[in-house]
């Protein structure tokens, strides 16, 4: 049988990056199987559904390099692949289960079922649900004549349709991840497979597209676990064969106590998501991890490693890489802690592994700067910053003259030796040509001036670097000047003379 997986997000809100793994691993395993991987969003709770959410997860998708073979946005045999749009099939199957006994209309109002809780309690109910016992004291058509049911759903009353959960069996099931599974039924209440406006539940809704759809292996994340009992309970019910499941950990707080959330993002300073994502209803922006300067290749290697190991000391790894080496059995039961450091670490990799070419391509100069300098501050940059924007951004100095002075390095190193040490480096440059004022021949030129003068250049440098950059370190002075250009070196070093003076 060919492998099939699917990736259902809901369409609520931004795709959380945790998702993006899900989808990432579905995607790892399809194409190491040689199978197929369908996209299905689950809008089926219509009071949650987010304008945008949509667009945002195939985006993101797209971004990452997940390409989805059958599904929403590429189409396919299994249209619509809208949960929303299948009402129609999910009510027939639903039917299909009270008709074989093995699901049952409850006709129960919020204030009925809220008494029923309130009664349990009062009588120190160890299992507070709608249950198997509980079942035969509510409004339901197990309680009720046929004549009744029957008059109630033609009055147009109110009903949802629930799973009859046996009152004693065993579910036992194989996780891929997890080993066995046991539940057993009486911890398991007559969960809502239709609910009273016609909308499935996620329960029923995916376990009937999962069948339809011939998925193979459900991959998803630990906190779909606890529902899996009642998964394989309602592929009994149906009398089909269930997928094999395989349950991810969870994507933990840098610390590891708890679940990765937004607010530890606020916290720690880093997205939680794929994309940048703008609230439709607030305003409220959210950052995203492709907005704030990472790139696909290393948000799929970071990704990948957060949860899986492959059992060897490379870290850097292809998509075609992680596909050939990708297997479910080397996914780790524990959470995995977000340490976005690591994301850091691969995404400085990726930017050196650039072209000086594509990195011209995704900075953006200021408004004034000569597009010629693009190349050089890729030159003088590249190997010390971890996002594309930093090449611009870590080096006010080349736009602007410093206005300030590193106080800590003027009392350290600007004193009579220094000036005179400048002055003469000044000297050195105007007769530097404009053709020939580049970092080499600058470097040629200058050091030898000052040893002439009896001048250790280590020993001026710093103050050298002041003079020009306002500052006590930073990336290769020498490249600094030619960016900057000779006119521009010589008025900086006459205005720090005078400023410092």
């Amino acid at each position: 049988m060919s492998v099939r997986v699917r990736f259902a997000p809901s369409p609520t809100g931004p795709l959380h990056i945790g998702g993006v793994r899900t989808a990432l691993y579905n995607y790892l395993f399809a194409r190491k199987m040689g199978g197929k991987m369908l996209l299905r969003i689950e809008d089926t709770d219509q009071n949650r559904f987010v304008p945008g959410a949509e667009e945002y997860i195939l985006e993101a998708l797209n971004w990452i390099g997940i390409k989805i073979d059958e599904g929403q946005g590429v189409g396919g045999p299994d249209v619509p692949y809208r949960q929303s749009e299948r009402k129609e099939i999910y009510r027939q199957y639903s039917e299909q289960l009270i008709q074989e006994g093995k699901a049952y209309y409850a006709f129960d109002t919020a204030e009925e079922l809220e008494e029923m809780r309130k009664r349990l309690e009062d009588a120190k109910v160890d299992n507070i649900s709608y249950n198997a016992v509980t079942r035969m004291q509510m409004k339901n058509s197990l309680t009720l004549s046929k004549e009744e049911v029957a008059s109630r759903i033609a009055s147009g009353e109110p009903y949802v349709i629930r799973l009859k959960v046996p009152l004693k069996e065993e579910i036992r099931f194989k996780d891929i991840i997890r080993e066995w599974v046991v539940v057993h039924s009486s911890t398991i209440d007559d969960k809502i497979l239709l609910k009273s406006d016609g909308m499935p539940t996620y329960h029923l809704a995916n376990i009937v597209d999962d069948h339809l759809m011939g998925i193979t292996h459900v991959i998803r994340g630990e906190e779909w676990l606890p529902s899996a009992p009642l998964h394989i309970l309602l592929y009994r019910a149906f009398g089909w064969q269930a997928p094999e499941f395989a349950h991810l950990p969870l994507l933990l707080k840098p610390e590891g106590n708890g679940k990765l959330s937004k607010r530890d993002g606020l916290l720690g300073n880093f997205p939680v998501f794929p994309l940048q994502w703008t609230d439709p209803f607030s305003g409220e922006v959210a950052r995203g991890f492709r907005e704030d300067g990472y790139f696909p290749e290393a948000m799929v290697n970071f990704l990948a490693f957060l949860g899986w190991n492959p059992g060897t000391e490379q870290e850097i790894f292809s998509m075609d890489e992680l596909i050939e080496s990708f297997s479910l059995e080397k996914i780790h039961k524990a959470g995995a802690r977000f340490m976005i450091d690591k994301a850091k670490w691969f995404n400085q990799h990726y930017l050196k592994e650039k072209t000086e070419e594509e990195l011209v391509q995704l900075i953006q100069l200021p408004t004034g700067a000569s597009a010629d300098i693009a190349p050089k501050l890729v030159r003088l940059m590249r190997d010390r910053v971890i996002f594309p924007q930093e090449i611009v951004n870590e080096v006010p100095f080349i736009f602007e003259s410093p206005a300030v002075y590193d106080e800590d390095i003027v009392k350290s190193k600007w004193n009579d030796d220094a000036r005179k040490a400048i002055g003469i480096i000044k000297e050195a440059i105007q007769g530097i040509s404009d053709e020939q004022f580049q970092a080499q021949f600058i470097h040629d030129t200058i050091f030898p001036a000052l040893e002439a003068a009896a001048i250790k250049p280590g020993k001026v440098m710093q103050a050298f670097r002041l003079a020009i950059t306002g500052l006590g370190k930073g990336p290769d002075l020498m490249l600094t000047l030619e960016i900057l250009g000779k006119q521009e070196v010589i008025a900086r070093i006459e205005k720090a003379l005078v400023t410092l003076a």
